[in-house]
């Protein structure tokens, strides 16, 4: 059993809270918000970062996947130490850490120096997130106040990217794209203020050793793996991909090995023996993948082929990220009713809908949004159902690896829904695009590299062949949207498929004690 601070008294199994507990929620939710926002901030403030720092089509991925390639290795090790040294302590430090570097983002004069800002945020994202998810496991013990909590911690993630735009949308019309990052600054300074007081501390009772070695082989799988799906997706079989996502994956084994031999694993491996465990994280991937790949390109499209501005397009998206939130929240009543294998298939139906729309058309501003309102209502309702079955499957002494786990497959699923949907989009984007004649060379390679620098040029050169430079780069970018909206509707099609197979019949499923 978790025990706590003598600030809120230790909770039986199955107890419910009281107040306590529901602020310490409210507290918990503030770095959930904070990544959020950030995340899809950082999508509408793109094309700004393109025209003032001129990055490469690589740069620009970089740019926006270095967070979560850092954040992703570093996950699993930051849960077991927050299991080791306490949740809330991992927590504080993640968010001053991050505070700080966020602010060296804002000020970065070149593409290299904000991805390196960017990485480094991860290292501190990556205390952030397990402790969250880990302390609700702690706080929450009766399983239908920890499945709301876990609604609304879903749902503060939607919260975040409905704010997000609109309040990004306004700093990016007045301030330059650094204020962006800037908005996590007042946010987390009130969790260092009232986490102390309102949050209470777990950890693992008998955390065993530490293992430095199960540390490095984590991060060696992961960090190679996930660099060489982003390198396969860019540049294709000639680069590194294969070697580098070999690697990983012989460390991986390398890793998965040591934690069955070791006496106390930094990852119990039995975990995964769970149907409802593994099946849920797939789920979460899954489902993460094909909306970070949908944001890839929406955001692009409703500014740089819509011509809306940053606010008018964050606007745009309010729909269906509103419609997340409720569906994360309303779909806590139906979980009790029926059973994870009907209700997560179900969900996604919404999803598999809203990408299908968007194959057919993108020309339409109110089919993009209604897309992405179905979009919406199908993950909000599948995440919060399969959070809660992660958790509900871990034991409550190894919540912060389970919640580390479960973030991984978040953060994982961001990174290949950039690098796999944007690198295709991407690469068809380039062999689509036919550079109209009358466009000077210096004009013609920038255009081939990204829409924003063809959207950029256009404007540059203005005139007729600005016009056709411009009507060849929508095409170009078109073309991919339909074909990543394709296989975005084939990876919700698999993510309903594993929820009906492997999340069970039952509608409550106990942790099993190790």
């Amino acid at each position: 059993m978790i025990t706590a601070t003598l600030r809120q008294p230790r909770v039986a199994e199955g107890e419910r809270v009281g107040w306590r507990g529901w602020v310490a929620l409210v507290v918990l939710m503030l770095p959930v918000l904070l990544v959020s926002v950030d995340n899809t901030v950082l999508s509408f403030a793109l094309p700004a970062i393109a025209l003032d720092l001129e990055p490469s089509s690589a740069q620009q991925l970089w740019i926006i996947d270095a967070y979560p390639l850092v954040l992703a290795g570093l996950l699993v090790t930051m849960g077991s130490l927050g299991d080791r040294f306490g949740r809330r302590r991992m927590l504080l430090i993640g968010a001053s850490g991050f505070a700080a570097v966020s602010v060296l983002a804002a000020l970065a004069p070149t593409a290299a120096l904000l991805i390196g800002a960017r990485a480094l945020m991860g290292v501190f994202g990556a205390m952030l997130m397990p402790s969250t998810l880990s302390l609700l496991r702690s706080i929450f013990t009766n399983r239908d106040q920890r499945r709301f909590a876990i609604a609304v911690w879903a749902a503060a993630f939607s919260a975040g990217a409905a704010l997000g735009p609109i309040v990004g949308g306004v700093l990016l019309e007045h301030f330059a794209w650094g204020s962006v990052f800037l908005m996590s600054v007042p946010v987390l300074i009130p969790l260092l203020v009232l986490a102390p007081m309102l949050v209470p501390e777990s950890r693992d009772p008998q955390p065993g050793p530490l293992d430095p070695a199960s540390i490095g082989l984590s991060m060696a799988a992961m960090v190679p793996f996930v660099w060489g799906i982003k390198e396969l997706a860019v540049h294709g079989l000639e680069s590194l991909g294969i070697p580098l996502i070999v690697t990983g994956a012989i460390f991986a084994v390398l890793f998965v090995r040591r934690q069955v031999r070791v006496s106390t694993p930094m990852l119990d491996m039995a975990l995964f023996k769970n149907g409802a465990f593994s099946g849920a994280l797939l789920v979460n991937l899954l489902s993460v993948i094909s909306l970070v790949g949908f944001l890839f390109f929406v955001t692009q499209h409703l500014q740089l082929v819509v011509g809306l501005s940053p606010f008018a397009a964050g606007l745009a998206l309010v729909p269906g990220l509103l419609a997340m939130i409720l569906s994360g929240l309303t779909v806590v009543p139906v979980a009790k009713r029926y059973a994870p294998r009907i209700v997560v298939p179900v969900a996604l139906t919404f999803s598999l809908i809203g990408y299908l729309g968007v194959a057919m058309s993108t020309e339409n501003l109110w089919m993009l949004v209604a897309s992405f309102v179905s979009l919406g209502i199908g993950i909000g309702a599948a995440e919060t159902v399969s959070n809660e079955l992660v958790l509900a499957s871990a034991p409550p002494a190894k919540a912060g690896a389970a919640s580390a786990v479960s973030e991984t497959a978040y953060e994982l699923g961001a990174v290949l829904g950039t690098a796999m949907l944007g690198g295709i989009l991407t690469a068809i984007y380039r062999n689509s695009f036919l550079v109209p004649a009358g466009v000077p060379s210096e004009y013609a390679f920038d255009a081939r590299e990204t829409l924003a620098g063809a959207t950029h040029a256009a404007s540059e050169l203005g005139g007729p062949v600005g016009d056709a430079l411009r009507e060849a780069s929508t095409q170009a970018f078109d073309a991919g949207v339909s074909v990543t909206a394709l296989i975005g509707a084939g990876l919700v099609v698999l993510a309903a498929g594993i929820g009906a197979t492997t999340l069970g019949g039952t509608r409550s499923a106990p942790a099993v004690e190790h």
